[in-house]
C-alpha cells in the first residue's frame, strides 16, 4: 500500500528499500499499481510494451514529481515502459524498478563468504542486457549506509531518481539502469547510518575514471574482446619460470618519454616506442609503476583510487589492453606495480566509504600510515581481502598482465612498520606481526599462481623476513620471486667508495652471496635509488669522467654474472645525468654522447648474453649454480664460476674494481681448454679503454683449489665473463 511517509521518503532522498515502492505493485483492489518520481515530467503515462498502447495515465502525488496510478483490469505484472511528458517534448524511458535482481543466490553466497574471487564479473558498472533491454548494471558494497543511489550524466546527478536495491546477505547495493550507457560518467550518493549526506563516491570497481581535476567513474569495458597473444601465453609460464631469463625493464610511462608541449604519450604511442625499445636492448619483461587509477601525479601510482582502472591520463582502458597485447607480440612479459596496501584520503575514494571505516582500521593505529598519509587496508576483513584478491586476478585475466610485483610488502608484515612504541596495536600473541596481512598475501598468492597459471608475483620486501617466496604449503608467504634490497643497498654503498679505499668494503661487495639462494632473488636497480636527493646511478660513481662511466660499465657487468634475475630503471640503461623528475621526459639527447651511447650498448649486450648463456640464469635461484673463486681483497678483484645443469656449461665472471690493469694475472678455471670473452665491460664499442684478452689457453697448474688456471689481464673497473670454447 502507498502511504504518505514512504513518499515522503523517496522525495527527500531517504528510503531504504525503493523496490518495495517504486516500481509495479499490486494495489488495494487487486488491480496493478505503477509508481515512479519523475521530477522532470509535467505527465507520465504507462505504456505495454507489447503493444507500444497507453494503459494507464500516472497522477501526481507529490509536487516534488512523484507519481502513481492503477492500470485497470491488469493483475498479472507485465513489461511496461513510462511515456513522460518533459516540455513540449514525449519520451519514452524504461523504468529500472520493474527489473529484477542483478546478483544471483550463488553470487550472494560467495560475496558473503568472501570467496568470490571475480566480483569485478558483479561489482562495478557493467553494459548488460536484462528482459531484452540494454542498460547497465550497478553493484557496490556499502553495508552500512542508508540509502545508496547512482547519480550520473543520466539523471541530472540527482540522488533522489535512482535509490538502489540493498542485498542484506551480502550487504550490497544494486540496480539495472537502462538510461545508463558505455561512456556515462556516474558516481554513488550514499547516506550514512547517522542518516549524513557523504561526499560522492567513485566506484570502487570502476573500470575507468576521469581526468584530473574530473573524479568520476565511467562506464567502461574492461581488457579486450579479441585477443592476439596466444602464442604468448603459451609459453608465459616458461617465461615467468626459475630458470628463465628474466631481465626487467621498469619504466614510469608518464616520464619515459613526453610528446611536444610536455604532452603525455598515449598507451598505443607508447605501444608503438616503449615495446620495441625494450625489446631492442634485449630486456624479457616491462615492469610498469602503478597504472591504477591515481588522483596526484607525484604519488607515481603509488597512492591508489581507482584499483581497477588503467589511469585514463594516457587513454581508454582498450588501449591500455592494446599496449599489452603489442608488449606480448615483441615478445615481452608485462609486470605492473601493484599496491594493496594503502589507499589515499581523498574524498571521493575508500576512506569511510559508507559513513564507516569500511576498508581501513577505524583505530589510526592500525588504519593510518604515516610515512605517506595514507590509509591502511583492514586485512581482518573478509570483504576487503576479497576486493584485493579479486583485483590481483582483475589485472592478470582481464589484460593479459603476466605478474604483479607487490609494493610496501614490509609495511603491511608489521604492525610497528614506521611506528614509535605507543603508536600501534600488537596482534593477539602480543607480537607485532599482521596476522591478517600475512593471510592476505597468502591467500592472495594461492589465488594467483592457481587461477591463473603461468603469471607470478614479486614481493618488494626490505626485511629479513624468512621464506617470501617459498611456497605457502612449505610455510611461506607464497610469492615467486622477492627483490635482493640488500644486494641493492651493499653494492651502491661498494661503489660509490673511492676505488682507494675499496679494499676495506669488499665484504659489503661479496656478502650477498651468503644468502643468495635463501629466495629467489630480483637484483633491482629501481626507482627508488635515482629520486629523492639520491642523484642517478652515474651519478653515485666516484672520479673522474672515464672512471664514472667504467666503474657504471663493471657494476652492470657485475650485476649481471651474480646469481639472480636482473631490474634496471628507465634511464639507468644509458646513464641518465640527473635525479628522475617524474614531470619531464628522460633525457634522450645524451644518447649524441658516446659514452652514454655506449652504456646503452653494453646493456643490450649484457641482456642478450645473459639470455643465450644457460650459466647466467639456469640456475639463478639454486646454490649448484655458483661456485666461488677468489675475493681478492689486496687488488680489489671479484671472481666467481656461474654454472647451467649441465655439469660442463659454465662461465667464469672476473671484475676489477680498481682503475689499474692487472697484467699476467693468474685465476684458477675448472677445466682446460681454451677461453674467450663473452663479455668485457672495457670493450671500446662501449667506451672503454679496451684492455682485452682474445683466446686464453688454460694452463694444468692448479689455483684458488681449481686444477687448471689461466693468466689474464684484467682491464681497469671492468667485469669480463669468459666461457669456455668448444672443442
Amino acid at each position: 500500500m502507498l502511504v504518505r511517509e514512504a513518499v515522503d521518503a523517496v522525495v527527500r532522498g531517504d528510503h531504504g528499500d525503493p523496490f518495495a515502492i517504486l516500481g509495479m505493485h499490486r494495489g488495494a483492489t487487486g488491480d496493478l499499481e505503477v509508481r515512479t518520481f519523475a521530477p522532470e515530467a509535467a505527465r507520465v503515462e504507462v505504456v505495454d510494451a507489447a503493444t507500444d498502447g497507453v494503459v494507464a495515465e500516472l497522477a501526481r502525488v507529490d509536487h516534488t514529481g512523484f507519481f502513481a496510478g492503477t492500470v485497470a483490469g491488469r493483475r498479472a505484472p507485465f513489461a511496461y515502459r513510462l511515456r513522460l511528458t518533459v516540455g513540449e517534448a514525449t519520451v519514452d524511458v524504461e523504468d529500472p524498478y520493474r527489473f529484477g535482481p542483478v546478483l544471483g543466490d550463488i553470487d550472494i553466497y560467495l560475496i558473503a563468504e568472501g570467496k568470490h574471487l571475480r566480483l569485478y564479473d558483479k561489482y562495478g558498472a557493467h553494459a548488460t542486457t536484462m528482459d531484452g533491454v540494454d542498460g547497465v548494471s550497478f553493484v557496490v558494497w556499502a553495508p552500512n549506509a542508508r540509502r545508496v543511489s547512482v547519480v550520473g550524466s543520466f539523471n541530472a546527478w540527482d540522488g533522489r531518481r535512482n535509490p538502489m536495491r540493498f542485498r542484506p546477505g551480502a550487504g550490497v547495493w544494486e540496480i539495472f539502469l537502462p538510461a545508463a550507457t558505455l561512456g556515462s560518467t556516474y558516481k554513488y550518493e550514499i547516506l550514512g547510518p547517522g542518516g549524513d549526506l557523504l561526499p560522492l563516491k567513485a566506484d570502487p570497481f570502476a573500470f575507468a575514471a576521469e581526468t584530473a581535476p574530473g573524479t568520476a567513474s565511467i562506464v567502461a569495458e574492461a581488457g579486450r574482446k579479441h585477443w592476439a597473444d596466444s602464442s604468448w601465453l603459451a609459453r608465459r609460464s616458461a617465461a615467468n619460470e626459475r630458470d628463465a631469463p628474466i631481465s626487467v625493464y621498469e619504466a614510469h610511462i608518464g616520464s619515459w618519454k613526453r610528446s611536444d608541449g610536455n604532452r603525455y604519450l598515449t598507451y598505443r604511442e607508447l605501444a608503438d616506442q616503449l615495446v620495441p625499445y625494450v625489446a631492442t636492448l634485449g630486456f624479457t619483461h616491462l615492469e610498469l609503476l602503478p597504472v591504477s587509477e591515481h588522483p596526484f601525479d607525484g604519488s607515481w601510482g603509488y597512492q591508489p583510487i581507482g584499483m581497477f582502472a588503467p589511469t585514463s591520463r594516457f587513454g581508454p582502458p582498450e588501449d591500455f589492453a592494446y599496449f599489452v597485447e603489442r608488449a606480448h607480440e615483441a615478445g615481452l612479459g608485462v609486470l605492473l606495480d601493484w599496491v594493496p596496501g594503502h589507499f589515499p584520503t581523498d574524498a571521493h575514494g575508500l576512506g569511510e566509504f559508507d559513513g564507516t571505516h569500511l576498508y581501513e582500521h577505524a583505530d589510526p593505529r592500525q588504519g593510518f600510515q604515516p610515512d605517506w598519509n595514507t590509509l591502511i587496508f583492514n586485512f581482518g576483513r573478509t570483504e576487503v581481502v576479497n576486493y584485493l584478491i579479486a583485483n590481483a586476478l582483475f589485472w592478470l585475466d582481464r589484460y593479459h598482465v603476466d605478474g604483479l610485483r607487490v609494493d610496501a610488502v614490509a609495511s603491511m608484515l608489521y604492525l610497528d612498520y614506521s611506528r614509535k612504541a605507543d603508536e600501534w596495536v600488537p596482534n593477539r600473541f602480543g607480537g607485532r606481526e599482521n596476522l591478517g596481512a600475512i593471510d592476505f598475501m597468502k591467500r592472495t598468492n594461492e589465488a594467483v599462481y592457481g587461477e591463473i597459471p603461468g603469471t607470478i608475483t614479486i614481493a618488494e620486501e626490505s626485511t629479513a623476513w624468512p621464506k617470501v617466496s617459498e611456497p605457502v604449503y612449505l610455510g611461506g608467504l607464497g610469492f615467486g620471486y622477492k627483490w635482493n634490497m640488500g644486494w641493492m643497498h651493499d653494492t651502491l654503498e661498494f661503489m660509490h667508495a673511492d676505488p682507494l679505499y675499496r679494499s676495506y668494503r669488499l665484504d659489503a661487495l661479496t656478502f650477498s652471496f651468503v644468502y643468495a639462494f635463501t629466495e629467489n632473488f630480483v637484483l633491482p636497480l629501481s626507482h627508488d635509488e635515482v629520486v629523492h636527493g639520491k642523484g642517478s646511478l652515474i651519478g653515485k660513481m666516484p672520479g673522474d669522467d672515464w672512471q664514472r662511466f667504467a666503474n657504471l660499465r663493471a657494476y652492470y657487468g657485475y650485476m649481471y654474472a651474480h646469481p639472480g634475475k636482473k631490474l634496471l630503471f628507465m634511464g639507468c640503461e644509458f646513464a641518465q645525468e640527473r635525479e628522475w623528475n617524474h614531470d619531464r621526459s628522460l633525457d634522450w639527447y645524451l644518447f649524441d654522447d658516446p659514452k652514454h651511447a655506449g652504456i646503452a650498448l653494453l646493456v643490450g649486450d649484457l641482456n642478450r648474453t645473459y639470455r643465450g648463456l644457460a650459466p647466467l640464469h639456469e640456475l639463478d635461484a639454486e646454490a649448484a649454480g655458483l661456485e666461488w673463486i677468489l675475493s681478492d681483497r689486496e687488488n680489489v678483484v671479484v671472481a666467481f664460476v656461474r654454472r647451467a645443469r649441465a655439469s660442463h656449461d659454465y662461465v667464469i665472471a672476473v671484475t676489477n674494481f680498481t682503475p689499474v690493469v692487472r697484467h699476467d694475472y693468474v685465476l684458477g678455471v675448472p677445466e682446460g681448454g681454451a677461453y674467450v670473452e663473452a663479455i668485457n665491460t672495457d670493450d671500446v664499442r662501449y667506451g672503454g679503454s679496451g684492455v682485452t684478452n682474445g683466446r686464453i689457453e688454460a694452463q694444468p697448474f692448479g689455483a684458488h683449489d681449481k686444477p687448471y688456471s689461466i693468466r689474464l689481464t684484467l682491464p681497469p673497473l671492468a667485469t669480463v665473463i669468459l666461457k669456455r670454447e668448444s672443442a
